[in-house]
């Protein structure tokens, strides 16, 4: 897949098929959308285009609205993109001069100059241009000429999915990982770089590799015990993680992030590795001592031992 980030000056040479949104956690909704984007690549020969957009614009929008997390970051979205055969993904740069561009100008000098569009792809409640006045009717008219058709997908059938974005950003806040699992249709992951901690796991016979989450925007699960696998250097691994303030060793109330995995012993320091959330355990405890502590890492890894095989 082809990545555009730099918008000033370029042209899709080829005629394309094109979507246009945010797909924050290219959902069930968003598939939806871009296996009819596949469908029509076959049919016609046509490249397809996804054009997103970084900042997303609700931070540009609404920026007294600081509690915006994201189920991925811009990388992460590509990232999983790439799997549903888009040819070319345009990052175009949301800003509050984008935000008042006249909907005309919009069509004429991005999707058509630009994205040399001949067939949209849009879902049925799709507006922009300047206070969201552009809609379906003004890309109809514009259409007229036969420059491009439109493709809307139908209320009912996004409805009939039942899927969000915001549902599940809810979800994996709620810590109802399997839930936003089903409703993703894929798993809810991370990327995050190893950083050195203090290595009282490893006193403890439970080594972990410390995270840190380098896209602020990133949404995070509840605070608890997950068990989840981390995929490095291509490999996956499982493991149980810990998110949370680690009451019974630390006084220090920053939440850290935390995986032991196992019959794993590489150094990974300064690597970024992908932590793929499978289930919950439950929430964190404080332990009287670091005994107690132990006796229920061992209780929690046994659980994920047993999960382990059944997702073999």
């Amino acid at each position: 897949m082809l990545i555009i980030q730099n918008t000033e000056d370029f042209r899709i040479e080829n005629p394309s098929i094109v979507t246009i949104g945010t797909f924050d956690g290219v959902h069930l909704g968003h598939q939806k959308i871009l296996k009819r984007l596949k469908e029509l690549k076959n049919k016609t020969g046509l490249k397809t285009v996804l054009l997103t957009f970084e900042p997303h614009p609700r931070k540009v929008l609404f920026p007294n609205q600081k509690d915006l997390k994201l189920i991925t970051s811009i990388d992460e979205k590509l990232q999983l993109l790439a799997q549903y055969g888009i040819d070319v993904a345009v990052v175009y740069p949301f800003s509050h001069y984008f935000s008042t561009m006249d909907s005309d100008f919009y069509i004429q000098n991005i999707l058509l100059k630009q994205l040399n569009l001949k067939h949209l792809v849009i879902g049925y409640d799709h507006k922009f241009g300047k206070d969201r006045s552009g809609d379906i009717n003004t890309l109809k008219q514009i259409s007229e000429n036969g420059s491009f058709f439109i493709e809307e997908i139908s209320a009912k059938d996004i409805d009939n999915i039942a899927v969000s974005s915001s549902k599940i950003r809810k979800c994996i806040q709620e810590g109802h990982i399997e839930i936003a699992n089903k409703n993703l249709g894929h798993q809810f992951f991370i990327n995050a770089k190893v950083i050195k901690g203090k290595k009282i796991g490893r006193s403890i016979g439970y080594a972990t590799a410390n995270l840190k989450i380098e896209a602020d925007e990133k949404i995070i699960p509840k605070i608890g015990v997950y068990f989840v696998k981390a995929s490095i250097n291509s490999k996956l691994h499982f493991g149980m993680m810990n998110i949370g303030k680690n009451p019974t060793i630390d006084t220090d109330k920053e939440i850290k992030i935390e995986v032991h995995l196992f019959e794993f012993n590489e150094d990974i320091y300064d690597q970024t590795i992908q932590i793929i959330f499978i289930s919950r355990l439950r929430d964190e405890l404080k332990f009287e001592n670091l005994n107690d502590l132990k006796s229920q890492l061992s209780k929690d890894k046994k659980i994920c031992l047993e999960l382990m095989h059944s997702n073999l």
